[in-house]
């Protein structure tokens, strides 16, 4: 990859990444003509049930960088930092973005790739916590990530097991959580 395309080139403690990301958690996210539409956002805990959860991204693209191609993954970490599984595979989610330059736009402006991921629920524990890991092209940053922590209900033990995932629909690809399509 060359230097100009990596989104992370010379990173410092006092240079940030050429690309800025915001992540907000939130009930439910949308894209919607370029912009983010939040349901319920800046969750920061939640549970003890189920519910659905949501992921906000906003990727800002410096405008010497637009039309080049991106790819984006988002992992779910434990508190230790390791991959939640899912039917013992990793909770990822990942795309390819590339932003263009809109007509009429001043010429410097960075350019916004909005991102919405919404799960119906995602297999969580009570009383552990949790961060979303952001990468592009296989580059992350620390400000890349949001967390989050489950919380404990009442008579409900810490750090149980959550219940097991419903049977995959497609016996083909037993990773696939239903409802994301």
């Amino acid at each position: 990859m060359e230097a100009s395309q990596d989104p992370t080139t010379e990173v410092t403690p006092d240079r940030p990444p050429a690309v800025r990301v915001t992540m907000l958690l939130a009930d439910s996210a949308q894209v919607a003509d370029g912009k983010l539409f939040i349901l319920g956002g800046g969750i920061t805990a939640f549970g003890p049930r189920p519910q659905p959860l949501g992921v906000a991204i906003r990727i800002e693209v410096p405008w010497d960088r637009a039309n080049v191609p991106h790819t984006w993954r988002l992992d779910l970490l434990d508190e230790d930092g390791h991959p939640l599984t899912v039917r013992e595979k990793p909770l990822v989610v990942h795309g390819r973005f590339e932003a263009g330059r809109p007509a009429g736009l001043k010429p410097g402006t960075p350019l916004s790739v909005p991102l919405a991921i919404n799960f119906p629920t995602i297999p969580v524990t009570p009383g552990k916590s949790y961060t979303w890991q952001l990468s592009i092209d296989d580059k992350t940053h620390v400000d890349w990530r949001q967390g989050f922590h489950v919380r404990v209900g009442k008579g409900t033990p810490a750090a149980s097991p959550p219940p097991p995932p419903p049977p995959a629909e497609n016996p083909d690809d037993p990773g696939r959580l239903p409802g994301l399509d």
